[in-house]
């Protein structure tokens, strides 16, 4: 290598800074751009860049890495053991309650539990307020604890094994609810916590589609740790579609819903991998699924039936880098409507990164806003929302500039 070529920041022994000059420098910043995003003076940037000032603290370091986008953490830090993937929002104000009845075993409690019926109807009622809620997370996260200690309460207060395993599906139901309140979130140990007790409670309720469920969940947390982990969701999507495959043709909706949501699971694992065949394959069997449900289903968690085959078209063409096939996909899409507003904020999203890989961002940020308007939560806490908006906010266009910085300003990536 010639002697005044840039240094590859993933080569040992470069320190912290170094790596953030090099990976700032490629990205066309300056220091003062890179300051105001990540809250600090360009002064202090410049003495951690040259190494007077010792590594910052975690979630400093974690703003950082967003700011530059890197997906991984060990890029920025060269700690090889170090691969985080860094797309997690900040911590929501009801996480330590969220957490505290999670963490909590009142082995010792006399506490009566609530009636079945009464848990039943307040955990329906708690899953409508997640779809219909603009501020999800906030709306089951002011549920969750109550629902939590209550849902431990009849596990351990059954006094009969079918009070029992009725018991542990509600309670593994209240994992689930947990889980979409607990992803995203800075806490990478309570996700699994939640996704591996749900999947126990599932087991031990013998209940198909609780056991579905659980298991789509936690392929999911699988999937969302990293490559490495693609393997390990696999093999749970599969093992779930095998369990429920002979029940499929007596099956409830619900329970061919969570069937056909697995099967499309395979196919976004298999996106990421960049299997093209593959990930349209599992697409096809999961839209043959749907078209078993009747045209108005929507399944209760996963949001699975006819009108999502068209987002999830969008999500398996942009995860192959597909730029053209997932703004076509999105055309398409657009004429089923997706009842769920986070669900549909998460599509707006999806259809924003294909219309970025087709070169068409002023589309990506217009759809970006629709999204905000459909959930404000979903985007404040979706990494691939952020990353459009860190580099929009950049554009050398003042209006795409303008629009890209209102936005950011609203989900919380810039000050007012």
């Amino acid at each position: 290598m010639p002697s005044d070529a840039t240094p590859d920041p993933y080569a040992d022994p470069l320190k912290f800074g170094q790596r953030v000059q090099i990976l700032r420098e490629r990205r066309g910043m300056t220091q003062v751009q890179l300051a105001d995003l990540v809250g600090l003076s360009s002064h202090t940037l410049r003495k951690i860049e040259n190494g007077q000032q010792q590594a910052p603290r975690l979630d400093l370091v974690l703003r950082i890495a967003e700011a530059l986008r890197v997906r991984d953490l060990a890029d920025l830090t060269g700690l090889p053991d170090m691969h985080v993937d860094l797309f997690v929002g900040p911590g929501h104000p009801r996480l330590a309650a969220v957490k505290a009845a999670i963490d909590n075993f009142a082995l010792g409690s006399s506490a009566e539990p609530p009636p079945v019926a009464h848990l039943e109807a307040r955990l329906h009622a708690a899953w409508k307020a997640r779809h219909a809620a603009k501020n999800h997370r906030e709306t089951i996260g002011r549920l969750l604890p109550d629902l939590i200690r209550d849902g431990q309460a009849l596990v351990r207060h059954a006094e009969t094994a079918n009070g029992r395993r009725h018991a542990q599906a509600l309670l593994s139901q209240t994992y689930s609810l947990s889980q979409f309140f607990v992803a995203y979130q800075p806490d990478a140990a309570l996700l699994w916590r939640v996704a591996e007790r749900g999947m126990v409670a599932a087991e031990d309720s013998a209940d198909p589609h609780a056991i579905g469920v659980a298991a789509w969940l936690l392929a999911q947390a699988h999937r969302d740790s990293g490559r490495q982990h693609f393997d390990a969701a696999d093999a749970i999507n599969l093992e779930a579609v095998r369990f429920l495959e002979p029940l499929l043709p007596e099956a409830s909706d619900d329970v061919l819903a969570i069937a056909g949501a697995l099967e499309f699971e395979l196919g976004y694992t298999a996106a990421r991998r960049r299997e093209t065949g593959t990930a349209w394959g599992h697409w096809d069997k999961a839209e043959a699924m749907a078209k078993r449900l009747p045209s108005d289903y929507v399944h209760p968690v996963t949001s699975f039936g006819q009108a999502i085959m068209g987002a999830h078209a969008v999500t398996v063409a942009v995860e192959l880098h597909q730029g053209g096939e997932s703004v076509r996909q999105a055309a398409r899409a657009e004429r089923a409507a997706i009842q769920s507003r986070p669900r549909r904020a998460r599509h707006r999203i999806e259809e924003a990164r294909g219309y970025q890989l087709d070169s068409q961002p002023d589309v990506a940020i217009a759809s970006l806003e629709k999204a905000f308007e459909a959930a404000p939560e979903t985007i404040r806490y979706n990494g691939y929302a952020r990353s459009i908006l860190l580099e929009e906010i950049e554009s050398t266009q003042a209006v795409r500039r303008r629009r890209a910085s209102e936005l950011a300003v609203k989900v919380g990536i810039l000050a007012a």
